[in-house]
């Protein structure tokens, strides 16, 4: 599936400076200097006309913001402060002679008074602009010489070279010298910079835990390796596996297994057939922790309507995006298109969808439905709940007592429900699709400096259901701790799935693309599904239940080779259906469909000589590559939640192996994890491979992946015909293959906080007890339940206790046989039998209330 929240990135418009008259920029109106005609050229393969400026300026132009004279024997501009965009201030030369399949060379010298990243382009100088080069020279105060080299892929005679200088909030001086481009050059050839061939996890491997590595190499039978300490001593040696050439790289490999090796340390390095991979450590379920961490912590700076502070997030502070302060018309009050409605509606808040400006409803339901799941999980599974409590983020609401995670899910779900049509409107309880640019913006732009109006787009059927469904998901997790937001989220998934139901075929169209990704659907039945799910998990209603039995999806094998993403949303109701307890008929065959899916995940992993549980049908990587691979983790680590087997555990510890540099590439997807980790993601405000000024994005942040389709300019020049792994470049102008978006953070953040629960691997420690917990009085909206302990342990438990929490919104008043404590939805039951022997047993019985929704038994319970 195509991620189409990325198109925002195809080519914002080129060239504006071209007419040596008039030009048009944004809405400005910038002058031209006119300049005389060209002189003749001094070589035919030379296309550049006085690139020495030994001439004077003659023929060459500059946007008349940006004046120009010989100083020195160089040209030298002055570039004003406060500009937008890169192609506000340009120096060019027009009249390009450019033919097809020829190879040119552009070179030249240049300096900054300021470090800045400027964009060198050889393109058409009339509509469309075509690019044939757009290099990113990094300028500073010493000239620097560069070269790039291009085949030319149209016949012209109107091309043109331009420096596009534009974007600077400070105001610098550009000085340019011998600019030549030739003809008769060599064909560039792309060739990633791949490291040694040996690829390992670049950040470590648990240490009981699977450990295995990827040889790239000719030999057809099994070679030596060797795993060195820090100290360069020998620890384990082996052979390795020869598998062949591996369909999605194209390459020769072997696997090695040293999965035996169990002793922490750092800077491990693991050599075979002469060469040495990149240090690594084992023992890093630290490293897992500040991931999951970070990871989360990444949405804070994604916020639109807040101003993101230094003292939050160090090297990431701006003003308040899409607030109306000018330039920026804001989001506080924003129109419909033309034609689609006849009100104005308040929609700020939210996060910044991708590398864009943009908030969409479809794309943040399935990111903030994964922020949400990755907190439920603390009460389903062997989590670690305090690890996203309160405080546990890189977020402002710290001391709120609600945990991080929520209230960072809150800021998404509250822009949600002000997409909603008011009650009094055509429409009314549908959501809006997405708001968004009238037009696409360039970057670097920092949110709070985009000037482009704003506007709601019509209502969809997926969007609604999104709403529904993470409302209702929300209404039971925010019930603990603010009954009336949770009140609010429960209101707005009612309402929102009746009128869906009344209204089940408004699809967004796919030619929406102009500002912002089309995000079209034209299939929601999947939605619908994941809609009555989470009604019904949290309402415990029969008529949301009977929708979830009746839906297609609900029998259907939803465990496809590509994985469930935005598109594909029925999964996320078949997981949630399998792990929070409800009273479904049939949820034992639902938690085997989990298991069954997730055995097929790591089949295609254990066939992978890279360890990928990502096969796509026809071989080719999509849109969002990585993205994928991690939600098809996401299903075999929730096989491990519901049956326990190691294997699953195991699996999504070596799958997330690819991720951190076991690939073609040797690259680490993300930012600040690896030695060879992606950088340049596109992003307009964590664009320092543009503007030295600006950050990288922030540690944990992840890059789309490889994408076959390649379709933005700098991959399609770069990588055509590549095998599908090696489609990717860490560039910020691949918007195709390197952007970053808030789902593909979710499934990380999802991924990372299950391995971060792991400790080291190895197998689970025993539970020291039993409980079996059941309800002797039900009615009304009170309960009687009693739970039994038994002592299922070697040892005498002393002083113990029994922890669960509820996945409802059920609160204990009293416990007989013990003192009961509820903080939020967790419980913490002391006996008064405190002391419990080896094979004895306890009952405690609880009494307690409903607010509203269902009460099944907690899930998961501990003892100790």
């Amino acid at each position: 599936m195509r991620h189409s929240g990325s198109a925002p990135n195809s080519l914002p418009p080129q060239g504006v400076s071209v007419q040596r008259s008039l030009l048009f920029a944004s809405a400005a109106v910038i002058l031209v200097v006119p300049l005389t005609a060209s002189a003749a050229y001094a070589d035919p393969a030379e296309q550049i006309v006085n690139g020495t400026f030994d001439s004077g300026t003659d023929p060459w132009w500059w946007t008349g913001n940006a004046p120009a004279s010989v100083v020195n024997g160089r040209l030298c501009a002055t570039i004003p402060a406060g500009t937008t965009n890169p192609w506000d201030a340009i120096i060019g030369q027009n009249g390009i002679n450019l033919q097809a399949g020829e190879s040119y060379r552009l070179a030249f010298e240049a300096s900054a008074t300021v470090p800045v990243t400027v964009r060198a382009n050889v393109q058409l100088a009339d509509p469309p602009y075509t690019q044939e080069l757009s290099a990113l020279p990094a300028l500073t105060a010493q000239p620097q010489e560069f070269s790039y080299t291009f085949t030319a892929a149209a016949d012209t005679t109107a091309g043109q070279v331009a420096f596009q200088v534009g974007g600077s909030a400070t105001a610098w001086t550009l000085c340019l010298d011998n600019v030549s481009l030739q003809g008769g050059a060599p064909p560039p050839v792309y060739v990633p910079d791949t490291g040694p061939r040996v690829r390992v996890n670049q950040v470590g491997y648990l240490t009981n835990g699977p450990k295995q590595a990827t040889v790239v190499t000719e030999a057809t039978t099994a070679l030596p390796w060797q795993l060195r300490n820090a100290a360069g001593t020998v620890v384990a040696s082996g052979a390795t596996t020869p598998r062949g050439v591996d369909p999605t790289s194209g390459q020769n490999v072997h696997t090695v297994d040293f999965s035996g090796y169990r002793t922490a340390g750092t800077g491990l390095t693991l050599s075979a057939d002469g060469e040495t991979s990149v240090p690594f450590d084992v023992g890093v379920n630290a490293a897992y922790e500040k991931l999951r961490v970070d990871a989360l912590s990444f949405y804070y700076t994604q916020r639109s309507g807040i101003e993101i502070l230094d003292s939050i997030a160090p090297g990431y502070a701006r003003k308040a995006g899409h607030v109306g302060v000018a330039p920026n018309q804001g989001d506080t009050d924003v129109p419909c298109q033309p034609g689609v409605c006849d009100y104005r509606l308040d929609v700020r808040g939210g996060w910044y969808d991708a590398g864009d400006h943009g908030k969409y409803v479809v794309n943040g339901g399935i990111s903030v439905y994964q922020l949400m799941s990755t907190f439920e999980r603390t009460k389903l599974a062997a989590s670690r709940a305090d690890k996203l409590a309160d405080g546990s983020l890189r977020i402002p609401e710290h001391g709120n007592k609600v945990p991080d995670v929520l209230d960072e899910a809150r800021w998404e779900l509250e822009f949600m429900l002000r997409m909603q049509v008011p009650a009094s409107k055509p429409l009314a309880g549908m959501v809006h699709h997405k708001v968004h640019d009238q037009a696409w913006t360039g970057l670097p732009l920092d949110p709070a400096a985009d000037p482009q109006p704003r506007e709601l787009h019509p209502p969809s059927t997926a969007a609604t259901l999104n709403l529904a469904a993470t409302a209702a998901q929300g209404a039971r997790l925010f019930q603990p701790y603010d009954k009336a937001f949770a009140a609010k989220l429960l209101a707005a998934a009612r309402t929102a799935y009746a009128a869906a139901v009344a209204n089940p075929a408004i699809y967004a169209p796919a030619s929406d693309g102009i500002g912002g990704g089309a995000y079209d659907d034209t299939d929601v039945t999947d939605e619908f599904y994941w809609a009555a799910a989470e009604l019904y998990l949290s309402t415990g209603e029969k008529a949301y239940r009977d929708a979830v039995v009746a839906s297609p999806w609900h029998t259907a094998d939803l465990f496809r080779p590509e994985a469930f993403d935005w598109k594909f949303t029925a999964t996320a109701g078949r997981l949630d259906l399998a792990t929070v307890p409800s009273g479904l008929p049939d949820r034992d065959r639902v938690r085997k469909s989990v298991v069954d899916g997730a055995q097929k995940y790591l089949a295609t992993l254990q066939a992978s000589p890279y360890g990928i549980t990502y096969a796509p049908i026809g071989g080719k990587f999509d849109w969002g590559s990585n993205n994928l691979v991690l939600n098809n983790l996401v299903v075999v680590a929730t096989a491990y939640d519901i049956s326990g087997a190691a294997q699953f555990r195991d699996g999504v510890a070596g799958g997330m192996d690819y991720l951190l540099g076991r690939n073609a590439l040797n690259q680490s997807y993300i930012t600040g994890y690896g030695e060879r980790a992606s950088k340049n993601q596109h992003s307009r405000m964590y664009a320092h491979q543009l503007n030295p000024a600006l950050p990288n994005p922030p540690s944990g942040s992840l890059a789309g992946g490889p994408n076959s389709s390649i379709q933005d300019p700098v991959a399609a020049k770069l990588l055509a015909g590549c095998a599908p792994q090696f489609c990717y470049v860490d560039d910020i102008e691949s918007w195709s293959t390197n952007e970053i978006t808030i789902n593909w953070n979710s499934t990380l953040s999802w991924v990372a906080s299950f391995l971060a629960d792991q400790g080291e691997g190895g197998p689970a420690p025993a539970p020291v007890c039993s409980v079996s917990y059941s309800k002797v009085f039900d009615f009304g909206g009170a309960f009687i339940a009693q739970a039994t302990i038994r002592n299922t342990s070697g040892r005498t438990l002393n002083d113990w206790k029994l922890r669960f929490a509820y996945t409802g919104t059920q609160k204990v008043d009293l416990a007989v046989n013990g003192t009961a404590r509820q903080t939020a939805a967790s419980v913490e039951v002391t006996p008064w039998q405190s002391r419990l022997r080896p094979g004895e047993s306890t009952t405690i019985l609880l009494v307690g209330r409903v607010d509203w929704g269902p009460n099944p038994a907690p899930a998961h319970f501990s003892c100790g």
